[in-house]
């Protein structure tokens, strides 16, 4: 059997490989996504004081660091039985926000969105920012570049830091408050942010729905999954990124659970395999099937497009709009077309926008009380949606208040049996009679790179970096390409 190894993927966050196999005509037989990034944050969290908590796991990714921070606190909040004032909630919201411009805007513009801006064919050396650049224009990159820092300023003003912040980690509240002139900052530069989500958005539909062959490409078998979808929603049921309940639906889009935080072990099991790091999860009521989709499948995706077919809409006005416009326009709810991802989160970028301006100009905002007392320590769970998906923080606490065990469940260990089945899928498609070209190649990775996967989260990677290589075998298991990045 003939295998051809993608090694390293790209575009991505973190170190992982695609090994494709081959049966004898030439076409895949099976294809793999594994990560050789070996776990280890679980375990060296374990025996360290509660509050170094948020602070020790913003460090295994320096993507989501905000994710982490805000999943940390709340299982401290939790761990403590305390809830933080009104103030500090909408200060963490805000940051939170913050965070989310500046990530959706990394990924569609520096990492998803090339393959569509420039093409999916175009030269490798092409498919970057540069090539978006060099297509859209130098006022447009300097616009992606400016409204990515807003984010991140936002985040160091109520952070502390723009990466790894440090301000949450007082369970109950918040280290720091927000003055005015602060306010007014954040405010200008939310309100930016709005603007440059809805030009997102027209650029979306300028290139990629107004193009037949790029709408035909979303909507064909290659890179459509029938799965379950999971999301944090509020008490409408609509979109959340900070808190509430999680809200499973089914391939069909019917609710099938829905869940508080400290439940969560009610509803996810994890299952391991040999030729990965990343653990893949499951629906426990459904079972583990194996790698494959459909109602009697247990498998179920997150991030942006699951988070929306999860939801019954948005809670802000525009943001809502597009939802319901991109709905329509793909057939109803829910969309299983991986890469809508895409397009679910820019109408998440417009939302993360319009919530930041919402929470900027919300008179307590600027609050003094952003503490509450603690109660004893004990256990506790926290969930926020990361922007690639639900994450998970699960302490256990002694009563000197130190970490006896500690459980993280990311979004891309979720997601990485979507991903898995969505490269298998397109490279079954796509590759034929063992014609292979760096178009095709590509296109296989833009069925894992729709989901914006970070490795280093899923893996808990925290020692330097890691090879990445994509091997082609034949049908009698010999190597007969390896391919690098």
């Amino acid at each position: 059997m003939r295998e051809i190894i993608i090694d390293p993927i790209t575009r991505l966050e973190g170190h992982g490989k695609i090994s494709i196999f081959l049966n004898e005509k030439g076409n895949v037989e099976n294809a793999f996504f594994q990560v050789p990034e070996l776990r280890g944050f679980e375990k060296f969290c374990e025996g360290r004081r509660a509050e170094d908590l948020p602070i020790i796991t913003t460090r295994i990714c320096g993507v989501c660091p905000v994710a982490h921070h805000m999943a940390s606190a709340k299982a401290l909040d939790a761990a403590f039985n305390v809830e933080p004032t009104e103030t500090a909630k909408k200060l963490r919201e805000l940051m939170y926000a913050a965070y989310y411009i500046y990530d959706h805007i990394l990924h569609f513009y520096f990492l998803g969105g090339p393959d569509f801006v420039v093409g999916p064919d175009a030269p490798a050396e092409k498919r970057n920012v540069l090539g978006v650049i060099e297509k859209a224009g130098i006022a447009i990159g300097k616009d992606v570049i400016k409204h990515r820092a807003y984010g991140q300023r936002i985040t160091g003003i109520l952070g502390g830091r723009p990466t790894h912040p440090v301000s949450a980690c007082l369970p109950g509240g918040i280290a720091k408050a927000l003055n005015e002139d602060e306010r007014k900052e954040i405010e200008k530069m939310a309100k930016s942010c709005v603007e440059f989500a809805k030009f997102s958005l027209k650029l979306f539909d300028d290139v990629v729905l107004k193009n037949v062959d790029y709408v035909n490409m979303i909507k064909s078998d290659p890179y459509t999954l029938r799965t379950y979808y999971m999301g944090m929603v509020d008490d409408n049921n609509k979109v959340n990124f900070y808190d509430g309940n999680v809200r499973v639906v089914d391939p069909d889009g019917k609710e099938f659970v829905k869940f508080a935080p400290k439940e969560y072990l009610d509803v996810i099991e994890e299952h391991v395999e040999p030729w990965t790091y990343v653990k893949l999860t499951y629906l426990k009521r459904v079972g583990w099937r194996g790698l494959v989709d459909g109602n009697e499948s247990g498998i179920y995706r997150v991030g942006p497009l699951g988070r929306l077919n999860a939801a019954e809409g948005m809670a802000t006005p525009l943001a809502d709009a597009e939802y319901q416009r991109m709905y329509k326009i793909l057939g109803g709810k829910p969309v299983h077309n991986t890469l809508a991802f895409h397009w679910a989160r820019l109408i998440e970028l417009l939302y993360a926008s319009e919530r930041a301006l919402e929470l900027v100009t919300d008179k307590e905002i600027t609050g003094k009380n952003v503490k509450n007392k603690l109660g004893k320590p004990g256990e506790g769970v926290g969930i926020v949606e990361a922007a690639r998906g639900t994450l998970i923080h699960h302490y256990v606490l002694d009563d000197k208040a130190l970490a006896k065990k500690v459980n993280l469940i990311v979004a891309t260990t979720h997601n990485s049996s979507g991903i898995c089945m969505s490269v298998r899928s397109a490279a079954k498609s796509l590759i034929r009679d063992g014609m292979i070209n760096d178009g095709l190649l590509n296109k296989v990775e833009m069925a894992f790179r729709a989901y914006d996967p970070c490795l280093a989260c899923a893996t808990h990677f925290a020692m330097g970096q890691m090879p990445l290589k994509a091997k082609i075998y034949d049908h009698k298991k010999r190597l007969i390409k390896t391919i690098e990045s």
